[in-house]
């Protein structure tokens, strides 16, 4: 499988942890077995006894995304604990995705993670999956044809209610006129998310599309966009990466432009609390990697589901510069 990286790294369990530690008053054997679970994955022993199935995550990622960095840590993680072996491929081209899950098919793999950015290019390879008795969960984009397609559940934020949240941040922060900087052209989840700000947004916004995987000229874009319109306040870019571009070329136009981003990275976190941005909205990339991962690890042994039929939410957060303080321990760790 090109471009298909693997790997396993130990965690805590961190479940298992909990849970012991809140019955700890009812049972030491109980608390005990939590403590020993922990020690072992600790030691590099999974913390489950169940066959070391393997689970193909496959993503719409583009090279050098520190979002799906999070995403595969918290899988890795969850991998690790689950006894699992996890393999992992991305690619921002639809086509190649499909073809990545169709390997996966092939190699007859216990169970599949897939986003869904360009839903219909994968509908049919996902269908195959699931007539192979293969369970599908998708994360992170494609909640809407998640269940149509088959998938058990579908884990991350509602992109369109995510998008309400910035419209409604943006208004409570007396914005007038928006800019949202999409960086993937047919992103559903990208247009759902400037949608559902515009939707909430009480002063008007527009789309700027840019050409996401050349830096410069999305910053050429943005600083173009600012110097030929000084009205615009504010500025919402669609992923971390791309927060400190947009602040270079606000600064470049001489724009006093608010500039506020979906998700968080180190970089997006300095900048809020330096005020450089305004505010992030967190997703929870960790817990989508780590979820999909623990819930196909369930479902296997336990045939359990959550959701019931309905996307599992990790998100929206509204993340400004005190909170930024409160999470910087776990953003520089690379899970938040």
């Amino acid at each position: 499988m090109a471009r298909v990286r693997t790997g396993v790294r130990v965690v805590g369990a961190v479940l298992a942890a909990v849970l012991g530690a809140s019955l700890v008053g009812c049972s030491s054997t109980g608390g005990k077995r939590a403590e020993d679970r922990a020690k072992a994955a600790q030691a590099g022993r999974p913390a489950v006894s169940t066959p070391r199935w393997t689970f193909a995550m496959v993503t719409h990622a583009g090279d050098g995304d520190t979002f799906w960095d999070i995403v595969q840590k918290g899988a890795k993680e969850a991998a690790a604990k689950d006894n699992i072996n996890f393999v992992y491929a991305h690619d921002d081209q639809a086509q190649q995705q499909a073809q990545f899950v169709q390997n996966a098919i092939d190699q007859k793999v216990d169970g599949i993670v897939v986003s869904l950015a360009k839903p219909e290019a994968l509908k049919d390879v996902i269908g195959k999956a699931v007539k192979a008795g293969i369970p599908v969960i998708t994360v992170n984009s494609g909640s809407a044809q998640s269940a149509e397609y088959g998938a058990l559940t579908h884990i991350g934020q509602d992109e369109q209610i995510a998008g309400e949240a910035v419209g409604t941040e943006l208004t409570k922060r007396g914005k007038k006129k928006a800019v949202c900087v999409l960086h993937e052209q047919g992103n559903v989840g990208h247009e759902q998310r400037c949608a559902g700000a515009k939707k909430t947004f009480g002063g008007t916004m527009e789309n700027l599309y840019v050409e996401g995987t050349n830096m410069p000229s999305v910053q050429a874009a943005i600083q173009a966009k600012l110097q030929a319109d000084p009205s615009v306040d504010a500025i919402v870019t669609l992923g971390a990466p791309f927060a400190p571009t947009a602040v270079k070329a606000k600064d470049a136009a001489g724009s006093k432009a608010e500039v506020d981003t979906f998700d968080l990275n180190e970089s997006v976190a300095r900048d809020l609390k330096s005020g450089a941005l305004g505010f992030a909205v967190d997703q929870q990339p960790y817990l989508q990697g780590y979820e999909a991962i623990d819930l196909l690890w369930l479902y296997r042994y336990n045939a359990n589901v959550l959701g019931g039929g309905r996307p599992v939410l990790t998100g929206p957060q509204i993340v400004t510069a005190d909170e930024a303080g409160k999470l910087e321990e776990f953003i520089k760790r690379g899970s938040r």
